[in-house]
This record gives C-alpha cells, sequence and structure tokens, in this order.
C-alpha cells in the first residue's frame, strides 16, 4: 500500500509540474502578444501634396517617393527626438515665426532651424553654431560679431535676420526657395556648379552628395511631423510643451568686468542670464568699442 501511495504521488507531482510549466508558457506567449498589439511599426503612406514654400515636392517620381519616405519613416519613429522637437518647437516658433514674416522668407524656413540645430543654441563637428548654424565665415561676411567673448550666432534674433538675408540672396540667384534652402545646406557655389555641370535647373533633378540630397526631404519630413503630430502617433498634453519664460531688456554699452556680479544686480544668477544670452561666452563682456548690447534679463514669476 505505501508504494502505491508513492507512486501516485510522483504522477501527482509530474502531472503538476507539466501544469505549471505549461502555465508559463502560455503566460509568456500571451505577454509577447499583448507587446505586438500595443506597439507597431507600420509602413506610412506619403502624402500627395507635399510642398516646401510653396513649391511642390514630386513624389510622383519613384526616387523622390524613396527619398521622401526615407525622412518620413526616420522622423517619425525616432521618438523621443520627436517628442522633444514638438515641445521646443511650441517654445521657439512664436519667436521665429514672426521674424520671417517680417524679413519675407516663408514660413516653412523654421523647419531648416529645425533639421539645423534641433533648436537648440549648439554646434556642430564642422563648427556651426547657433540655432541657424552659421560658420564663422559666413556669419562674419553678414556682419555678426564672433570672438571669444560675443558670438553672435547664439543671438537667435539677430542669426535669424541674417539666416533671412542669406535665403533671399539665394532665391534671387538661383529662382526657388527650394534651392535656395540646399545652397543654405551645401553653399551657394557648389550648388551653381553642380546646377551647370548636369544641365538642369531644378533641385529634384539634381545629383548631390548625401547630406544635401537628403536636406529637404528632411526639412519637409519635419514640417509634415511637427504639423500633425498625432497623424503620426506622438500623443502629449498642452501642459507638456515648453514655453519661453518672461524676460525685459536692457541696453548695455559699457564693460561688464563680471556677469555673475551683474545677474545677482537684476535679482538672478549667471546660468539663468547665460541660458537667456547664450552669445555671452564668458564670465564677462569686454566691449572696448563701448558697442550698444540688449541683454535679456529673466523675471520672477
Amino acid at each position: 500500500m505505501p508504494k502505491i501511495i508513492r507512486f501516485l504521488s510522483v504522477i501527482t507531482l509530474t502531472l503538476l509540474s507539466i501544469s505549471f510549466f505549461n502555465a508559463l508558457h502560455v503566460s509568456d506567449v500571451g505577454s509577447e502578444k499583448n507587446t505586438s498589439e500595443t506597439y507597431t511599426i507600420k509602413a506610412l503612406k506619403i502624402p500627395k501634396d507635399l510642398t516646401f514654400a510653396g513649391e511642390k515636392v514630386p513624389t510622383e517620381l519613384y526616387d523622390i517617393k524613396e527619398r521622401m519616405d526615407r525622412e518620413l519613416l526616420v522622423n517619425t519613429y525616432w521618438q523621443s527626438n520627436g517628442l522633444l522637437l514638438i515641445k521646443r518647437a511650441h517654445k521657439y516658433f512664436p519667436l521665429i515665426e514672426p521674424m520671417l514674416k517680417e524679413y519675407g522668407i516663408p514660413d516653412d524656413f523654421k523647419y531648416l532651424a529645425v533639421a539645423e540645430s534641433g533648436l537648440e543654441n549648439n554646434s556642430s563637428p564642422a563648427g556651426a553654431a547657433g540655432f541657424w548654424h552659421f560658420l564663422k565665415t559666413s556669419a562674419r561676411e553678414y556682419g555678426l560679431e564672433v570672438n571669444q567673448n560675443v558670438d553672435e550666432r547664439y543671438n537667435l534674433e539677430k542669426a535669424t535676420k541674417v539666416a533671412a538675408e542669406y535665403l533671399k540672396k539665394s532665391k534671387e540667384r538661383f529662382g526657388t526657395w527650394t534651392l535656395a534652402a540646399a545652397a543654405y545646406n551645401a553653399g551657394n557655389a557648389r550648388i551653381a556648379r553642380n546646377l551647370k555641370k548636369q544641365q538642369v535647373d531644378d533641385y529634384y533633378d539634381l545629383l548631390l552628395n548625401n547630406e544635401t540630397a537628403r536636406y529637404i526631404f528632411r526639412i519637409v519630413a519635419l514640417k509634415e511631423v511637427l504639423s500633425y503630430p498625432k497623424k503620426y502617433g506622438f500623443e502629449f498634453e498642452k501642459e507638456d510643451l515648453y514655453y519661453l519664460p518672461k524676460t525685459k531688456t536692457v541696453k548695455v554699452d559699457t564693460v561688464i568686468s563680471n556677469i555673475a556680479s551683474f545677474a545677482k544686480g537684476f535679482q538672478t544668477n549667471y546660468k539663468e542670464l547665460k541660458l537667456h544670452n547664450a552669445w555671452l561666452r564668458e564670465n564677462k563682456l569686454n566691449n572696448k568699442s563701448r558697442r550698444l548690447y540688449t541683454i535679456k534679463i529673466p523675471l520672477r514669476e
């Protein structure tokens, strides 16, 4: 009798073990299924009416469609970067848009700034800096002050004005805003040389280096995603977006020997002052020429 009981016990334990592992397997399968149901990567439909600055993107051409598809996919499925750009656009577009309008530049060029810098006062490995990513030589050529103490490429208002001047000249030279945008990336000389060499007059007919070949498509993709974020799966509340803090301005035509002390005099600090005036590159303003500068002072709320 004890042998029978032991035998039945072994059988029972074996059956329980099988049931337990089957349950784990079912649980795992269910878990995988839930993941696929909540996250899928879908092919995107390319809108047929895409434009840049009022100029049509000819997506009926196979290579144009493929290049547009690539940039739309990259900017849709790089979710963290896309969401950050949406938040920053809400912060900075209200500042950039009226300036572009004032200078006679199509509104779509705000997306060029997004493509250049991600709407951050940063610099590239090539040395381009600020929201509009000017090189030192180009910035100085257009009247911006660039040195170790002051770098106006980091002044959004002044850099936007210079970008507008550059784009206007390129538009006058090449005839279209699309080629003007391409020239912003590659330079006027290179675009002119390629147009002549390849005997065409349209950006979409040019064979260019990889960066410039992708450039317009990236801008258009950013325009599409930032204009219709929910269409591309970006979910957020208004309170999630970024805002520009309120500031006042003061005019300075003297030397500032210590920026930290200067900031304290306006009930703020070095960090806050520098965040609003990134063009001040040191803890002082030399200003030997007694030039008039405008400094933004953050307001306490």
